[in-house]
């Protein structure tokens, strides 16, 4: 099978070239090339898009979200084939894909309300002046997406955008190119015209395509961070409004009332949910004082966890062994590996599991995204001592405490230098009407991917000043 394009409805192979043949993380299996669109076949996407566009952003926004109405019961529908696609070739488990998949239903409910969010403003500035605003959309709009949720992070984007009357290009990862052709059936299967939405594979040439088209009006992107940056920097160099989301260091703070099994749990959780291929997922456990009781329950609630069952695949051979030289290395400096997920047997990219102790803040696992079911222990003997470490960390992603003080939560949240922030919950993404996004080195651009802050990304705002005087007129005359 070929990971083609899809361009103005229909699925086309076009392209001077195709990636190498992909294979499941999960068992090795052949899963099919990829085409990769060059600067030729972006255009035919933002050809087809623009096309689109004219009839379909003078479509009123409560006609234009029918169309999702209709797309959200067939995701639901769906949902057990294309968390099946997911796994294939994420190598998330197949609850783990599911969940995702139902986040992006979300997203969808979400974008499904703009009728009640939609709407302008108006001030009678002066007798007979007024002043208000309408919402448009800005045209063609392109979604970059990464490897680690095929479904969802694409759902972050493009229900928003076509709701809100733009037509969107959608570049995914090339290691996740299946999941995007059925989102896009489901979005043809529910009534959406041609050309609305479009699928464009490949790899950096593709994306470089897509940054520097001129019939493109914005983009967003998730990855990583130094990616995130040079994409940002090369889309706003052509004149296109950016967001782009890079990625993370989260540090769970655990201090001694933090209630023993809820928190073991909820890091654990956090730390090997999705194998650890998260932004989100736990990084750095900084433990605040004496804390082995819980860590000792952290421990045992790992060790029970197994690849293939509880514990999905790395994306591929290569972050596998990344992930595991981490780990190689940690245990030469003299950390303490109390838990150690190398050297699987199974068939398929797997890394188990792995808890190291007694990391210093000099330690690359205590610096380094490292993508995988890794979590690093670091003591510290005071709260203010383990906020001075999330806060030197260049990413603002996400910071987490576990307490059964409001006070000291209190003075977490206020402190923590991160977007989102979780108490007691080790994975904060918040629900819509509020927005995924971080601070720092962790997002370029302004605003959220999600929420409020979509409708504005998504559209431009025309502000009027009228005035009407009372004198009346005979058209007749």
């Amino acid at each position: 099978m070929k990971a083609t394009h899809y361009l103005h409805g229909t699925r086309v192979e076009a392209g001077s070239r195709s990636l190498n043949p992909l294979t499941s993380p999960v068992d090795g299996a052949p899963l099919g090339s990829v085409a990769v669109a060059d600067a030729t076949v972006v255009d035919q996407a933002v050809q087809s898009a623009q096309k689109a566009f004219q009839s379909w952003s003078l479509v009123p926004v409560k006609d234009r979200v029918q169309v999702l109405y209709k797309f959200k019961a067939l995701v639901e529908q769906n949902i057990g084939d294309l968390a099946k696609q997911v796994t294939a070739e994420n190598g998330k488990t197949t609850a783990e894909s599911a969940a995702g998949i139902a986040r992006g239903i979300e997203i969808v409910e979400y974008a499904a309300s703009l009728p009640q969010l939609f709407a302008g403003e108006i001030l009678e500035v002066s007798t007979g002046v007024d002043c208000y605003t309408r919402r448009f959309p800005i045209g063609v709009v392109a979604g970059i997406t990464p490897f680690n949720f095929p479904a969802m992070v694409p759902m972050w984007m493009f229900p928003m955008a076509i709701a809100c009357g733009n037509s969107f290009i959608l570049k995914p990862s090339e290691q996740v190119p299946f999941t995007p052709l059925l989102l896009a059936d489901l979005l043809k299967e529910s009534g959406l015209p041609d050309g609305v939405f479009n699928v464009v594979q490949g790899d950096r040439e593709t994306v470089e395509a897509v940054l520097d088209h001129p019939g493109i009006a914005a983009a967003a992107f998730v990855g990583s961070t130094a990616v995130a940056k040079a994409v940002y920097d090369r889309g706003i160099a052509s004149n296109k409004r950016m967001l782009t989301l890079g990625g993370a260091k989260n540090h769970l703070i655990v201090v001694p009332d933090a209630d023993p099994l809820i928190t073991a749990k909820n890091v654990v959780s956090s730390a090997v949910g999705c194998a650890g291929q998260r932004c989100m997922a736990a990084s750095v456990l900084i433990a605040v004082g004496d804390c082995d009781a819980i860590i000792d329950a952290i421990e045992h609630e790992m060790r029970n966890l197994t690849c293939g069952a509880e514990i999905g695949a790395i994306i591929s051979v290569k972050a596998k062994e990344r992930i595991e030289g981490y780990i190689a290395r940690a245990a030469a400096r003299g950390a303490k590996i109390r838990l150690d997920g190398r050297g699987q047997s199974m068939a398929g990219n797997y890394v188990g599991t792995t808890l190291i102790d007694g990391i210093t803040t000099e330690d690359e696992c205590a610096n380094d995204e490292i993508f995988g079911p890794v979590l690093s222990i670091l003591r510290v003997k005071t709260l203010d001592e383990a906020l001075a470490i999330e806060n030197a960390n260049p990413y603002g992603n996400a910071a987490c405490i576990y307490t059964s003080s409001g006070a000291t939560a209190r003075y977490f949240e206020m402190k923590a230098e991160a977007g989102m922030i979780g108490v007691n919950i080790g994975v904060p993404v918040p629900r819509d009407p509020f927005g995924f996004g971080g601070w720092n080195a962790s997002k370029f651009g302004a605003g959220d991917i999600t929420g409020r802050d979509a409708i504005s990304f998504w559209t431009k705002t025309k502000k009027v000043t009228a005035k009407w005087t009372s004198k009346s007129t005979n058209w007749m005359s």
